[in-house]
C-alpha cells in the first residue's frame, strides 16, 4: 500500500467561495479500491472541518488486512478470498494469516496451535468472578465484564509498547475467548464448568465446553465442528465496521488490550451490529408461516411501517453477500447431518428469501440475504440459545480485533481519536445570577 500521490498532479482543489482560499489536497492510492482525498492539512489551511455522520465516506486509517467491495461482494483477508479460505483452511490458519499477513506453512502452522492451545484455560479465579453476575444475565454482559477484568489476572501481557508482551496478550486473547463464552453459557445453564482440552481442535473444544457435562462422555460431531470452523473464520475480520473502530479507539488511547477488546464486545452488542442474526430469528417467529410472507413484505416496503426485513441487505455490500452463500451450504450440512428434514424456520427462511429475491422492490435495491440470515438458523439447529448469538460473533472477531489493535499500534501515523464536530448549540451568552434570570 502506497501512502503517497501516485504523480505531482494526483490533488485536488479545493476552494472556499466566501474566504476566496484554495488548498490542494492529495490523493493517495491503495493497493486496491477508490483513492482517498488526504484532509490532513484541511484545518491548518483553511479552517474547515468535514462533516459525515458515521463516517461512510471518512478513512480513519490505513489497513493491509481486510479489504470489501461491497458493490462487487468481494471480500480479501490479506488478498485471498473469503471463499477461498473458509472452503480450504481451518479457523487457526486464518487467524495466523489475518495476524501476521501470510499464510503459515506446516512448522509455523504446528507451533502457532499449540501457543494458542497452552493459553486456553482462564484463571481459576476468573471461575468465581463468574458467580457474582446473575444467573440470566445477558451473555454479552458478562464477557464484557469478564473479559475486562482480564487486565487483573494477566499483569504479563498488558505492556503494550512491548512486542512480546501484545503478542502473548494477543494469543491469549484467541486462545481463552471460547472458553470465555462457553463458560458465559454454562453458568446461565446452572451447569459445571468444562476445562478446555488441548487434544481437540479449536471448534471442537469450544463445542465440548458448551455441551459435554461430567456425567458421560460427549463426542464432537466432525459436520457440526466443521460448520463451527466455518463460521468462525467468516466472522473474523470485516474492516473498519463499528466494533472495530472502537477498539481501535480505545487502543488509540494506550489502553490495554483487555480492555480494548470488552470495549468491541460493547460495540458488538448493538442490534444493529452483532446482534442482527438474533434479530432475524425473532423475525422469523414474527412471521410464523408461509403463508404469511406477502403480508409482511408488503409491511417492509412501507416507509411509514416500522417493520424492516433482518437479515436482507448490508451496509457495505450492495452485491450479495460472499459470506452469506457460504453459510447457506453450511446450513444446510447442519440440518441434513442433524436430521432435520422438516424444520419450520428454515422452510419459511428460505421461501422468504426465494420470494425476497424475485421481487422487483428487492431486486432494485439490492437487497440480497446477508450473513446473518443463515447464521441465526444454524445456532438454533445446534442447540444454542438465542441470547449466546451475538457471543459467538465476538468469539469469532477476536482475532480480528487484536490484528487490527496490533495494526494500529504499529502505525507511525497513528494518534489518538479525537473526531471533529459540527457545534448546533446556544451561541455564545452570559452567566446571570439566579435572582436576575426570568
Amino acid at each position: 500500500m502506497t501512502d503517497s500521490p501516485s504523480s505531482p498532479k494526483d490533488t485536488v482543489t479545493l476552494t472556499n467561495n466566501s474566504s476566496g482560499k484554495s488548498v490542494e489536497l492529495p490523493l493517495i492510492a491503495g493497493t486496491v479500491g477508490p483513492k482517498v482525498m488526504d484532509i490532513r492539512s484541511l484545518y491548518s489551511d483553511m479552517d474547515l472541518f468535514t462533516y459525515d455522520p458515521g463516517y461512510t465516506s471518512t478513512g480513519s486509517c490505513k489497513s493491509a488486512i481486510t479489504y470489501i467491495d461491497g458493490d462487487e461482494g468481494v471480500l480479501l483477508h490479506r488478498g485471498y478470498p473469503i471463499e477461498e479460505i473458509a472452503e480450504h483452511g481451518d479457523f487457526l490458519e486464518a487467524a495466523f494469516l489475518i495476524l501476521k499477513g501470510e499464510l503459515p506453512n506446516d512448522a509455523q502452522m504446528t507451533k502457532f496451535v499449540t501457543d494458542i492451545s497452552r493459553h486456553s484455560m482462564l484463571n481459576e479465579q476468573i471461575s468465581f468472578f463468574f458467580r457474582g453476575f446473575r444467573r440470566d444475565s445477558h451473555p454479552m454482559a458478562v464477557m464484557c465484564g469478564v473479559v475486562g477484568a482480564m487486565a487483573a489476572f494477566y499483569h504479563d501481557s498488558i505492556n503494550i509498547n512491548d512486542p512480546h508482551q501484545r503478542m502473548v496478550a494477543s494469543y491469549r486473547l484467541i486462545a481463552k475467548m471460547p472458553t470465555v463464552v462457553a463458560w458465559t453459557y454454562k453458568y446461565a445453564m446452572g451447569q459445571p464448568f468444562i476445562y478446555p482440552r488441548n487434544d481437540l481442535d479449536y471448534a471442537s473444544n469450544f463445542l465440548h465446553m458448551m455441551f459435554a457435562t461430567p456425567c458421560e462422555p460427549y463426542k464432537v460431531n466432525p459436520t457440526l465442528a466443521r460448520a463451527m470452523d466455518r463460521i468462525l473464520i467468516l466472522h473474523a475480520d470485516h474492516e473498519q465496521n463499528a466494533s472495530t473502530s472502537t477498539v481501535r479507539l480505545a487502543g488509540s488511547s494506550g489502553a490495554n488490550p483487555f480492555a480494548c477488546i470488552a470495549a468491541g464486545i460493547a460495540s458488538l452488542w448493538g442490534p444493529a451490529h452483532g446482534g442482527a442474526n438474533e434479530a432475524v430469528l425473532a423475525m422469523l417467529h414474527e412471521i410464523g408461516s408461509k403463508e404469511r410472507i406477502p403480508e409482511f413484505l408488503k409491511r417492509a416496503k412501507d416507509k411509514n411501517d416500522p417493520f424492516r426485513l433482518m437479515g436482507f441487505g448490508h451496509r457495505v455490500y450492495k452485491n450479495y453477500d460472499p459470506r452469506a452463500k457460504i453459510m447457506q451450504r453450511t446450513c444446510h450440512e447442519v440440518l441434513d447431518e442433524l436430521g432435520i428434514k422438516d424444520e419450520p424456520l428454515l422452510e419459511l427462511a428460505m421461501e422468504l428469501e426465494r420470494i425476497a429475491l424475485s421481487d422487483e422492490y428487492f431486486i432494485e435495491r439490492k437487497l440480497f440475504p446477508n450473513v446473518d440470515f443463515y447464521s441465526g438458523i444454524i445456532f438454533r439447529a445446534m442447540g444454542i440459545p438465542t441470547q449466546m448469538f451475538t457471543s459467538l460473533f465476538a468469539l469469532a472477531r477476536t482475532v480480528g480485533w487484536i490484528a487490527q489493535w496490533n495494526e494500529m499500534l504499529t502505525d507511525p501515523e497513528q494518534k489518538i481519536g479525537r473526531p471533529r464536530q459540527l457545534y448546533v448549540g446556544a451561541p455564545p451568552r452570559h452567566y446571570l445570577p439566579l435572582h436576575q434570570r426570568g
